[in-house]
């Protein structure tokens, strides 16, 4: 029973595909902390600029939005070939298991550190504290997991619902419609809730101050969806070719017929 079960194509990839989604997800949060600059990737300066009465503001990123668009590509070709209920669930166990990695995050902190070989063993590197260096990579605030993962999971519930709605007018055409059209409002959603728990609760920002930032960090999210909506039909071809026409079909009438 166990081979059939692994041999079944549709089964294969759905456990590549949660597979990547969870492990990208958790990258994602784990790179989140480095901060970098949009302007100086692409060898430019950096010139800041005024929105909503915020002065200074550039396109200073985490590291984790390299990584979240692709997360929700993946939404989109699971939602498209599994459905709703599918996505959902993956999404569930990508936050449980998110949360138990930042916990044994905090224990590994905790844990007594080796001062006679490890603590300075890189100061030669100019990190003259290891375990220094490992709480404030690893340690993340609070407040930021809390709101990173309220965000992840809303946007994900948001991006599923936007995306059958969508399709259940347009059927099998416009992939683009539905794919771009639900991952540009998600990532609207998720912009500004992440940002109202982690810094306007856990640190006090202003509200305007929340806008500002969340209005920059969603015109990188929205352009970044509508760069790589060719990847979808790309992937989604892919997929098709793999399973054949008659269980794509197949399959796809049945996501349909998910609420």
């Amino acid at each position: 029973m166990i081979r059939s079960i692994l041999n079944d194509k549709a089964t294969r990839l759905f456990i590549f595909m949660a597979s990547f989604f969870v492990a990208n997800a958790l990258i994602a949060e784990c790179i989140g902390g480095k901060l970098f600059s949009l302007e100086r990737l692409f060898g430019m300066e950096p010139k800041p600029f005024s929105l909503l009465g915020e002065n200074g503001l550039t396109y200073t990123l985490t590291c984790g939005v390299l990584l979240w668009p692709l997360e929700f590509i993946m939404t989109d070709i699971v939602n498209e070939f599994y459905g709703p209920k599918a996505v959902r669930r993956i999404s569930y166990i990508a936050v449980g298991l998110i949360t138990y990695a930042f916990i044994m995050f905090y224990a590994a902190i905790k844990v007594p550190a080796n001062r006679e070989f490890w603590i300075g063993s890189h100061a030669a590197d100019g990190i003259p504290d290891m375990q220094a260096a490992f709480s404030g990579i690893f340690g993340q605030g609070m407040w930021i997991i809390v709101g990173s993962l309220t965000a992840f999971l809303v946007s994900q519930v948001l991006d599923v619902w936007v995306f059958h709605k969508i399709k259940k007018v347009t059927g099998e055409k416009k992939v683009w419609l539905r794919a771009t059209g639900s991952t540009i409002i998600s990532q609207l959603i998720d912009s500004f809730v992440v940002l109202f728990i982690a810094f306007k609760i856990g640190n006090g920002w202003s509200y305007q101050r929340v806008l500002a930032i969340g209005l920059v960090n969603y015109s990188y999210k929205a352009t970044m969806a509508l760069i790589l909506t060719p990847l979808i039909y790309f992937i989604e071809h892919r997929i098709a070719a793999y399973l054949g026409p008659e269980t794509t079909a197949a399959m796809k009438a049945a996501a349909m017929g998910e609420e």
